[in-house]
């Protein structure tokens, strides 16, 4: 990464006169968007319009989860609408270099989000987005890093307004200003920054390379720990399943109704509190987790959970949704939920947990679950106990879980900083990105 601190600078530099952006190149000028952009409006259309043929459009959505900055149907792959609307709604027809924005954000920092049309193919835009197209031949591309910069953005952010939705109106937008070299500058600046960025972006793409085998590997060394032990030298058996294969010798092998029970104790006042399952945290207690509790009128009749018990829900088993309680107190989760607590072999049901997670039980959740409930297949716990699972002795379950821990440990902190240091390439080009379309730093044409 280049320093840059270290970097040229132009000689002169005035006041914006814009607090977002500060000081500029004497020679660079200053102009309100409104003066730049005409405005339109994408179609009023729903996700229902949207089909597999036809002429693609790009929506919000697309905005800001995938093809944020620019958008080419050659390269990204969008929905289309029907080729209908090229006589009735020409005027959503994107031309290339306009610029759509998302109407609506969820927080703040989204206000703003956008693309441009780097394509001469026709494109729509399509629900919830404003267009702005420039009124003159102006450089796309330097005008989208313009628009992408810490600087720009702050302009926005000051003034949208909203609680759980940040609306970007054109009024808002019409009272921006952008900024301009002359048209050679903004191609080389627009130049230098394709090149760097491409640069971080392909580093940043290692890394979470790097993250996912780290991730896999950790996966592994966890999955063959509770299906084959610690020892690889270890004596070896047929289980007699065949999806299970072979476990260590001295295991046994045993169905789910043998190792578990099932929980129905009810709450008779529903004064405990409420837990929910939280795919990152695991099980915790919803009020720590929710400002406003969203609970219902009453809890009445929920189920019981104790330390150590193992609950899943049963319409998403498949997806992995289970989790040992962890937390010393009893709670209360929903009757989607089901409970159950060790019966024998088993003395810490995270070993159960942990080996629940390898894709063969997971695969078998899928095979015994039945039914579409909301669009969840639902797992019984008769056909969870029909499931049968290789068990150590408790001595070695032990010792398993010890191993998991501290080869996750070295794992988690391998993970941890890949993590920071994909957080310091994208904050550098945040900043790179922002000196050089601001001025602070002089881009040379080589």
């Amino acid at each position: 990464m280049d320093n840059l601190s270290t970097m040229p600078k132009y000689e002169a530099y005035k006041n914006s006169g814009v607090e977002a952006l500060g000081n500029i190149p004497t020679h660079w000028k200053i102009n309100r968007f409104k003066n730049i952009f005409k405005f339109g409006k994408g179609l009023t259309i729903t996700k229902e319009n949207l089909q597999d043929e036809g002429v693609p459009c790009v929506n919000y959505g697309e905005i800001h989860s995938k093809y944020g900055f620019e958008v080419d149907p050659a390269k990204h792959p969008l929905k289309c609408v029907h080729t209908d609307y090229l006589k009735r709604s020409k005027s959503s027809l994107l031309k290339h270099g306009d610029f759509v924005f998302a109407d609506t954000s969820e927080d703040v920092e989204g206000s703003g989000n956008f693309t441009y049309l780097n394509s001469s193919k026709d494109v729509f835009a399509g629900y919830h987005t404003v267009i702005a197209r420039p009124k003159s031949r102006i450089n796309p591309r330097f005008l989208a890093y313009v628009i992408d910069s810490t600087s720009y953005r702050n302009q926005i952010r000051k003034k949208v307004k909203g609680v759980k939705v940040f609306s970007i109106t054109q009024t808002i937008l019409k009272d921006t200003n952008l900024w301009f070299p002359l048209e050679a500058e903004q191609t080389t600046i627009a130049k230098f920054l394709d090149t760097k960025t491409a640069q971080i972006d392909e580093a940043i793409t290692i890394k979470e390379k790097q993250i996912e085998l780290l991730k896999e590997r950790k996966q592994i060394i966890t999955q063959q720990a509770v299906t084959r032990g610690l020892n690889p030298n270890i004596p070896m058996k047929d289980s007699g399943v065949d999806w299970v294969g072979e476990i260590p010798k001295h295991w046994v092998l045993k169905r789910l109704k043998y190792v578990l029970d099932e929980r129905n104790e009810r709450s008779k006042t529903g004064e405990e509190p409420l837990f929910m399952m939280s795919q990152i945290h695991g099980l915790v207690v919803r009020s720590d987790y929710h400002v406003k509790e969203e609970v219902a009128a009453s809890n009445i009749d929920n189920k019981i959970v104790y330390e150590n018990d193992l609950v899943f829900n049963k319409l998403k088993a498949h997806l992995g949704v289970f989790f040992k309680s962890n937390i010393d107190f009893k709670g209360l989760v929903s009757p989607d939920y089901a409970v159950y607590k060790p019966k024998a072999y088993i003395h810490d049901m995270r070993y159960l947990e942990v080996l629940f997670r390898h894709p063969k039980y997971i695969e078998q959740f899928i095979i015994r679950a039945t039914g579409i409930v909301q669009g969840f297949i639902r797992l019984y716990t008769d056909d969870l106990f029909d499931i049968s699972v290789p068990i150590a002795p408790e001595e070695e379950q032990i010792e398993i879980l010890k191993y998991i821990d501290s080869e996750s440990e070295k794992f988690d902190i391998a993970i941890k900083l890949q993590v920071q240091q994909i957080g310091k390439l994208k904050e550098y080009k945040t900043t790179l990105i922002n000196s050089a379309v601001t001025g602070k730093i002089k881009v040379n044409n080589h």
